[in-house]
């Protein structure tokens, strides 16, 4: 009886392990299912970033902004309808996050190569991957094998997303809360290196804060008046916008951080020293960069047979 439980227990214990490796994502996933999906998803960013440059910025920040809300399941991809709230008119989304279109695209080739096989969420992770290679920053390994989520939050969307307003303690107990901790953070934000905002996620910063350079806070004024012009836009970096790089964390120590966020990084605290590194040494940034990526493309992913693969990324087949 002694020797029946023993070689249960070991089978059961084989079993689990078998589940959960078969659980993890994997670069080979697609290997003889969809061998040619990244060459698509690379082909269309090209395509896409060349047409606008902007635009790897904000596929990135659609990625960002899926894996904080319950994890890296292409939720932000689903369209609201009479029966279901999603999260693209979540507050930090609404009228805000872009990109949605190139993603249909990216996911209408795939389909055509790979029907029912791979998912948006992948599709998601790879497409914010090339978009930063196209601006020259690094290039890092996607792992695959995530499913789509059948649901969103909304509110966690509102609560969960980083607020540009946020203080240097917020971000670092925010990003802690989904398993990065404050070197990747600051690493993070290094993706603020691209891309543009809208006056009203900035106007305090560039009316109220101290710590902000005069000449820079009265350029970006011009632009963003004290009321109206809430969707002017204003570059992250003022002075390589287009480039993937660590003039970033340049902009930080003279002061000109367009969010009050980003300036929190560099403000007497206890991230000065990690933004003086990366600003002196570029690879070392895009390394660390790389590896935080990593790292956030892997909260809490579907797998196995939870979720779903989306036959359109905007609604739950």
């Amino acid at each position: 009886m002694a020797s029946f439980t023993n070689s249960f227990v070991v089978f059961s214990i084989f079993s689990l392990l078998a589940c959960s490796i078969n659980a993890q994502l994997s670069p080979n996933f697609y290997a003889s299912s969809c061998p040619n999906v990244q060459n698509i998803v690379r082909v269309e960013m090209v395509q896409a970033v060349i047409g606008e440059p902007r635009m790897g910025a904000s596929i990135l920040r659609l990625f960002f902004h899926d894996c904080f809300v319950n994890g890296c399941d292409a939720s932000i991809l689903l369209d609201d309808t009479a029966t279901f709230t999603g999260e693209k008119n979540a507050l930090p989304n609404q009228n805000s996050v872009r990109g949605f279109e190139v993603i249909d695209t990216i996911k209408t080739r795939v389909e055509a190569a790979c029907n029912a096989t791979v998912s948006c969420a992948d599709i998601l992770a790879l497409a914010a991957r090339d978009g930063v290679v196209q601006l020259g920053g690094p290039s890092w390994t996607v792992s695959l094998g995530r499913r789509d989520a059948r649901t969103a939050s909304q509110s966690a969307a509102n609560n969960e997303i980083p607020s540009p307003l946020a203080s240097l303690s917020a971000l670092i107990s925010g990003f802690a809360a989904k398993g990065l901790n404050a070197r990747d953070m600051t690493a993070l934000s290094g993706s603020h290196t691209i891309g543009q905002a809208q006056c009203f996620t900035f106007r305090s910063r560039i009316y109220n804060d101290t710590n902000i350079d005069p000449n820079f806070a009265a350029t970006r004024r011009s632009t963003c008046p004290v009321s109206g012009g809430n969707s002017n836009l204003a570059p992250l970096d003022i002075r390589t916008m287009n480039r993937f790089d660590n003039i970033y964390y340049q902009n930080l120590m003279t002061r000109r951080g367009l969010l009050h966020s980003d300036q929190e990084l560099f403000n007497g605290g206890s991230q000065d020293a990690l933004v003086r590194t990366y600003n002196a040494n570029n690879a070392l940034f895009f390394r660390d960069f790389a590896a935080a990526m990593v790292k956030m493309s892997n909260i809490s992913p579907l797998t196995g047979t939870n979720g779903e693969i989306r036959s359109n990324c905007r609604v739950v087949n």
